[in-house]
C-alpha cells in the first residue's frame, strides 16, 4: 500500500491513499483508492481512474465517522450512503481518522458561513451588483472573523497573565519584610503592567468590532426586511398562479375542446425531461459493456458562417433542399423546426376524458434466484411465470405504445422533402424506445387470438389494432392508420437469450410505415433489448445496435446506432447518433441525443475525411453542420410513476375498460384485470386456468389437422397415447416428433420474450412456402392450422419478407356490434 501524503495533514490539503472498502458478501473488502479533497471523500478502482471515472463521493459536511475496531471505520451520511472501510493498520487507520475529522470540521465551518453569507445577503438587482454586494458581504465577514479571532487571543493572554498575577498576589502575602520585599513588588509591578497593556488591547479589539457591528447592522436589517418583503411577494404570486390553474382545469374538464389536430403541442414545446436515475456507485452489481473509444463514427464540427443565413429569416435547422442553387427556402422546409398545425375546420368536438392514474402496485417480496435457477438453458417459453414480474399490459398493448409520439409521422406526412421527412421518421423509430428506460416488468403473454384496439381518431386522428397471430413462433401483428396520411404496419417475434446474469431480447421482422401524399414507403427493424442484473442486484434496461431506415422508392438511408451503456465511456448514456444520406450516399443531416430523452439534427453544409482514426483504423467523416434543432423531446412521466409501475400518460389509459371492443381484447383478460387490481394471488391462478385452456384448445386443433393430414396416423398417434404409462393427461405429443412438453412445466401462452431453439437453428419445419405469385397469399406447413381473424398472411411486395397485414372488417365489425365469429379465449 502505498503510504499517504502525510500523517497528519493541514485543513484542505489532499489526502489520498489506498484502503479496503466493503463491495458485498460474495467479493467482501476491495482495494479501491480514496481521495480526499475539500471536504469529500471520493474512491476509484486505480489511480489512473482520478481523471475520467469516480466511483461515488461522500460529503463530510453532514457525514459520521465511527471506528469499529483497530484497522476498521465507517463513514456514512444518514443511511443513503456508507462505506465501510479498512486500513492495512492502526496507524494508518488513525491518520485516515485525523485526516477525515479535520476535512470534516472544515466542511461544516464552510457550509455554515456559505449559510450565513445567504440568508444576509441582499437580493440582486442586476449580475453586476449581485456581485459586488457578494465581494462586500464576504469582505465583512473576513473582517469579523479576524476581529472575532483577536479577542479569543486577548481572552487567552488575559487569563494567561491574570493567574500569574493571582500568584504573585499570593506570594507576596506570604513574604516577611526585609530585603525580599523589593524584589516582590517589582514583580507584581510587572505582572499589573502586563495584564493592565493585556486588558486595553482587549478592550480596543472589542471597541473596534462593536463600531463595525453598528456600521453594517443597519444595512443587514434593511437587506433581511427586503428579502422578507420579496418572500411575501412570492407566496402571493404563487397562490395566485395556483388558483388560476385549478381554474384552467376546471374549465377545461367541464368544456369542448378543438380537434387534435389544433390541440396538439408542437414537440419541441413539450415540457422538460423528467431527471434520469442516479445508477449505483457500486459497479460490481452490474454488468456493463466493453468501453469503446470509437462510438461515434463521424465528428461533427459548426459549419462556415457564410452557410448562414443573413436575410434576417427565423427559419431554424433544416434550410434547403440541396440542388437549390438560388437560396430559396420552401415553406415546408421551415416547417422541420416549427411545422405549427395549420387545420382544416374548426369544427368543435367532445374529447372523452382518460384515467391518469391506476392502483399503485402492491410491494409483494419474491425470491427471484428460486424461481430462475432451475430455468437456465431452458427455452424462456416454458417457463412458467407468476405475475409478480410483470406489468398489467400485454404484449400487444406495449406493441401500440410505439404511436406514443405519433406527431412525428403527422409533421412528417406534410413534408415535400423526402430528405426531411426520413428526420422525422428517423426520430419515430428513436421515440418508441423512452418508455422502457425504467419499465423493468415483463407484459403479459398475449393468448393465440388475442387482440388489442387503439383507437384515437376523436383525440389524435388515428385507429390501431394488434393481433397475436401466431404461436410457435409466437408473433404480433399490429395495423396504424391516420386520418393525417400515413400507415404503420408491423408483426414482430422475439428472439432471446438468458446468461443467468442478463436476458438479451431480440425482436425479427421489419416496420413499415407509408405515407399517402408521397407513396413514400419506409422499413426498418428493432434494435437489440437487454435486461441486466436478472438475479442480483436492480434491474436495468439498455438498448444497442444499428436500424437502417430505407425510403424504397427514392433509396434515402438514415443510419442510427445505438450506443451499448459503459461504464467506462466518456459519452452521455443511451447515445443515439445518425446520419441522413441520399441515393448516391451523400450526407445532408446528422442526427444526435438519447433514446430515452431527445433528439436533435443539424443540417450537413460539407463533408470530408480527415477525422480521428476509428477502431477500423479508417479515418472518421468530418461533416460541417448548422447548429442542432431540437426535432423529439420525451414527454415527462406523470406525477407517481414511480408507484405506477412507471408507466407514460399513454400506458395508463391502454388497460381503460372501454364499451364496444372485441371479446377478445386486452381489456377484457381477467388475469390482467386482477394484478392490476393489486390482487395477484388471483391473478396467477386466472393466469394459470387460461393457459389450460388454450393447451386444450390447441391439442384439439393440432388433432384435428392430423386428422384432416392423415387419419391413420392420428389414430396411431392417438393409441399410441393412451398406451402410454404417462397418458395423456400427463404429457403431450407437440406437431414436432421431437418435442415432448410437459404439463407441470409448460407455460403455452406465446412468449414474448423468446422463439424456440428449432426456429433460431433453421430445423424447425418450414411454416412458410415461398412459392406462388408475387404478394400471393402464403402457405402453413405447421400442423397446427390455425388462421388469424383480422390479418391475412402474405408475402409482402417490398421487403419479400412473409407477414400478416391488415384484410380488414374490424372497425366495421365493431360499427354494427357484430362479433359472433370471435372465439372464447378469455
Amino acid at each position: 500500500m502505498s503510504e499517504p501524503k502525510a500523517p497528519t495533514p493541514a485543513p484542505g490539503d489532499t489526502y489520498k491513499g489506498w484502503l479496503f472498502k466493503w463491495t458485498n458478501y460474495i467479493k467482501g473488502y476491495q482495494r479501491r483508492w480514496f481521495v480526499l479533497s475539500n471536504g469529500l471523500l471520493s474512491y476509484y478502482r486505480t489511480q489512473a481512474e482520478m481523471g475520467h471515472t469516480c466511483r461515488g463521493t461522500i460529503n463530510l459536511a453532514t457525514a459520521n465517522i465511527a471506528v469499529e475496531d483497530s484497522c476498521n471505520f465507517v463513514i456514512s451520511n444518514g443511511g443513503t450512503q456508507t462505506y465501510h472501510l479498512k486500513a492495512s493498520s492502526e496507524v494508518e487507520r488513525q491518520r485516515w481518522i485525523t485526516a477525515l475529522e479535520l476535512a470534516k470540521a472544515k466542511a461544516f465551518r464552510m457550509q455554515a458561513e456559505s449559510d450565513d453569507s445567504g440568508d444576509d445577503s441582499t437580493p440582486p438587482a442586476a449580475g453586476q451588483g449581485a456581485g459586488s454586494r457578494n465581494s462586500e458581504v464576504q469582505s465583512t465577514l473576513r473582517t469579523l472573523g479576524s476581529k472575532v479571532e483577536d479577542l479569543s487571543t486577548c481572552n487567552d493572554l488575559i487569563a494567561k497573565h491574570g493567574s500569574a498575577l493571582q500568584r504573585s498576589l499570593s506570594e507576596l502575602e506570604g513574604v516577611r519584610l526585609g530585603g525580599e520585599t523589593s524584589e516582590k513588588i517589582r514583580q507584581v509591578t510587572e505582572r499589573a503592567t502586563l495584564f493592565r497593556i493585556t486588558s486595553n488591547a482587549m478592550i480596543n479589539a472589542c471597541r473596534d468590532f462593536l463600531a463595525l457591528a453598528q456600521t453594517h447592522s443597519k444595512r443587514w436589517q434593511k437587506a433581511l426586511q427586503a428579502e422578507r418583503e420579496q418572500r411575501v411577494r412570492l407566496e402571493e404570486t404563487l397562490e395566485q398562479l395556483a388558483k388560476q390553474h385549478n381554474h384552467l382545469e376546471r374549465a377545461f374538464r367541464g368544456a369542448t375542446v378543438l380537434p387534435a389536430s389544433q390541440s396538439n403541442p408542437a414537440i419541441d414545446s413539450k415540457g422538460p425531461v423528467s431527471g434520469k436515475g442516479d445508477a449505483s456507485d457500486e459497479d460490481e452489481e452490474n454488468e456493463f459493456f466493453d468501453a469503446c473509444e470509437d462510438v461515434q463514427e463521424f465528428i461533427t464540427v459548426p459549419a462556415d458562417p457564410k452557410y448562414h443565413r443573413r436575410s434576417g429569416s427565423n427559419v431554424s435547422g433544416i434550410s434547403s433542399e440541396l440542388g437549390m442553387d438560388d437560396g430559396t427556402t420552401s415553406l415546408d422546409e421551415q416547417s422541420l423546426a416549427s411545422n405549427p398545425e395549420s387545420p382544416q375546420s374548426q369544427e368543435l368536438v367532445p374529447v372523452r376524458k382518460r384515467r391518469t392514474r391506476i392502483p399503485d402496485k402492491p410491494n409483494y417480496s419474491l425470491n427471484l434466484w428460486s424461481i430462475m435457477k432451475n430455468c437456465i438453458g431452458k427455452e424462456l417459453s416454458k417457463i412458467p411465470m407468476p405475475v409478480n414480474f410483470n406489468e398489467p399490459l400485454s404484449m400487444l398493448q406495449r406493441l401500440s405504445e410505439d404511436l406514443e409520439y405519433y406527431e412525428l409521422l403527422d409533421r412528417a406526412a406534410k413534408c415535400q422533402s423526402s430528405l426531411e421527412q426520413m428526420c422525422y421518421v428517423a426520430a419515430f423509430t428513436v421515440s418508441s424506445y423512452s418508455t422502457t428506460v425504467h419499465r423493468t416488468g415483463k407484459p403479459f403473454n398475449p393468448l393465440l387470438g388475442e387482440t388489442f384496439e387503439l383507437d384515437r381518431v376523436q383525440e389524435s386522428g388515428y385507429r390501431s389494432l394488434c393481433e397475436q397471430v401466431s404461436h410457435h413462433p409466437p408473433a404480433a401483428a399490429h395495423h396504424a392508420i391516420s386520418e393525417r396520411g400515413w400507415t404503420l404496419r408491423q408483426e414482430i417475434a422475439l428472439a432471446s437469450k438468458f446468461r443467468g446474469k442478463y436476458l438479451s431480447i431480440m425482436p425479427l421482422g421489419s416496420i413499415h410505415c407509408i405515407f399517402e401524399k408521397s407513396t413514400n414507403h419506409y422499413t426498418w427493424k428493432k434494435v437489440t433489448t437487454t435486461v441486466h442484473n436478472i438475479i442480483v442486484g436492480k434491474l436495468w434496461i439498455d438498448q444497442s445496435g444499428e436500424i437502417d431506415v430505407v425510403n424504397h422508392k427514392t433509396g434515402d438511408r438514415c443510419h442510427l446506432k445505438f450506443a451499448p451503456y459503459s461504464y467506462f465511456s466518456r459519452d452521455v448514456a443511451r447515445k443515439v447518433t445518425g446520419v441522413v444520406t441520399d441515393k448516391d450516399g451523400k450526407a445532408h443531416y446528422v442526427l444526435s441525443g438519447t433514446w430515452d430523452e431527445k433528439m436533435e439534427y443539424s443540417r450537413v453544409m460539407q463533408s470530408s475525411r480527415g477525422g480521428e482514426n476509428g477502431a477500423d483504423g479508417r479515418q472518421k467523416t468530418v461533416y460541417q453542420t448548422l447548429k442542432a434543432k431540437e426535432l423529439w423531446r420525451k414527454t415527462p412521466l406523470p406525477e407517481g410513476a414511480e408507484n405506477m409501475y412507471y408507466f407514460s400518460t399513454l400506458a395508463l389509459t391502454l388497460n381503460e375498460l372501454e364499451e364496444g371492443v372485441a371479446p377478445t381484447d386486452s381489456r377484457r383478460r381477467p388475469d390482467q384485470r386482477l394484478m392490476e387490481q393489486g390482487r395477484w394471488e388471483e391473478a396467477n391462478a386466472e393466469k394459470q386456468r387460461l393457459e389450460e385452456k388454450q393447451r386444450t384448445v390447441r391439442r384439439e386443433r393440432e388433432r384435428e389437422a392430423n386428422r384432416a393430414a392423415s387419419p391413420s396416423e392420428e389414430a396411431l398417434i392417438e393409441d399410441s397415447i393412451s398406451d402410454s404409462p404417462l397418458k395423456s393427461e400427463e404429457v403431450e405429443i407437440a406437431s414436432e416428433p421431437s418435442e415432448t412438453t410437459y404439463k407441470t412445466d409448460t407455460d403455452e401462452t406465446s412468449s414474448d420474450l423468446s422463439l424456440s431453439t428449432e426456429t433460431l437453428h433453421g430445423s424447425h419445419p418450414p411454416a412458410y412456402s415461398m412459392e406462388g405469385p408475387y404478394g400471393a397469399p402464403v402457405k402453413s406447413g405447421h400442423q397446427d392450422n390455425y388462421k388469424s381473424m383480422w390479418f391475412e398472411q402474405l408475402v409482402d411486395p417490398v421487403t419479400g419478407e412473409p407477414t400478416h397485414i391488415y384484410k380488414g372488417g374490424y372497425w366495421e365489425a365493431k360499427e354494427q356490434g357484430n362479433w359472433d365469429s370471435c372465439p372464447d379465449i378469455f
